[in-house]
């Protein structure tokens, strides 16, 4: 489990410097706890369609998203989401959490092939 969360917090804030070209030390909390949980998903589902597991990702990184900005977000403005459609008290929005399940697809599909692998 040590490993998945460095590598998520490694990665996510590498994803969110190509993406916004700027990231909060937080968010590298956040990565490694949303790949933790992404790896229990993987292994909870890993007789179900790629697609259930994806939801619950998005839905699990909505969540770690959600909690980090009601405790880190209001006071350190890290984003804002107000401008957003169908956002939550500019602390998550529908179109991020559809990506975050685009996004825990490729990690479930990259855990199940290194699964299959070993």
């Amino acid at each position: 489990m040590r490993r998945c969360f460095l590598i998520g917090s490694i990665g996510y804030p590498i994803l969110e410097l190509l993406y916004r070209r700027r990231t909060h030390p937080a968010m590298a909390l956040a990565g490694g706890v949303s790949l933790c949980g992404l790896r229990l998903i993987d292994r909870a589902t890993k007789k179900r369609p790629l697609w259930q597991g994806a939801l619950l990702g998005g839905a699990w990184i909505t969540a770690v998203e959600y909690s980090f900005g009601i405790v880190l977000n209001q006071r350190y403005q890290i984003w804002d989401y107000r401008k957003t459609p169908f956002q939550h008290k500019g602390q998550v929005c529908l179109p991020f959490s559809l990506a975050w399940c685009g996004l825990s697809a490729g990690a479930l599909l990259c855990m199940r092939e290194l699964r299959r692998r070993s």
